[in-house]
C-alpha cells in the first residue's frame, strides 16, 4: 500500500513538473487552440476519438476503470477519464497536444510507464486539436473556464 502511494505521488509530481517544464508559447508562435465551440471540428473530433481513443479511455470519456489512479502489477496506470472527473482539464493545450502527439512516456521521461502511445504519425495537428476540442466540449462550462484560465496563464 505504501509503495503504491509513493509511486502515485511520484507520478503526480512528474506530471505536475511536466506542466511547468513544457515550453510556454512565444509571441511568434501560434497558440494551440482547442476548437471546442466549433460544431464541425467537435463532430470531427468525436469521430476520431471513437476511432482512436474510446477503446482505452471509454466511449463516454469515463476512463478504463474507476480506480484509474492505481497502478497495476506491472506499474502501468489505467487510461484516465477525459470527462470532468479526470485530470485532462488540469493541463494546458500545449501539453495536451504534446501528450497526444508524442505519448506520455516520451513527455514524462525517466522510468515512467504508460500505454499511451503517440499519435503524431497517425493524426495531423488539426485532427489532434479536434479530438481535444471534442473532449473539452463535453466538460461543464465551469471546467471549460478553468481550463481557459490555465491556458491564459501559460501565455508570455
Amino acid at each position: 500500500m505504501k509503495k503504491t502511494i509513493v509511486i502515485s505521488l511520484a507520478a503526480a509530481a512528474v506530471l505536475t513538473a511536466a506542466v511547468w517544464i513544457a515550453p510556454a508559447w512565444t509571441e511568434d508562435e501560434a497558440r494551440p487552440l482547442l476548437p471546442y465551440t466549433d460544431a464541425a471540428r467537435v463532430a470531427e473530433g468525436k469521430a476520431l476519438y471513437g476511432d482512436y481513443c474510446a477503446s482505452c479511455h471509454g466511449v463516454d470519456l469515463e476512463g478504463q476503470q474507476p480506480n484509474w489512479q492505481d497502478r497495476d502489477a506491472d506499474g502501468y496506470l489505467p487510461a484516465p477519464p477525459h470527462d470532468e472527473n479526470g485530470h485532462t482539464w488540469h493541463h494546458d493545450n500545449n501539453l495536451l497536444m504534446q501528450i497526444v502527439r508524442e505519448g506520455t512516456e516520451a513527455i514524462v521521461g525517466g522510468t515512467y510507464k504508460s500505454h499511451m502511445i503517440g499519435f503524431g504519425d497517425v493524426l495531423s495537428e488539426n485532427e489532434i486539436a479536434s479530438v481535444l476540442g471534442y473532449i473539452k466540449s463535453t466538460w461543464p462550462t465551469e471546467i471549460q473556464e478553468i481550463h481557459n484560465e490555465i491556458n491564459a496563464r501559460r501565455l508570455p
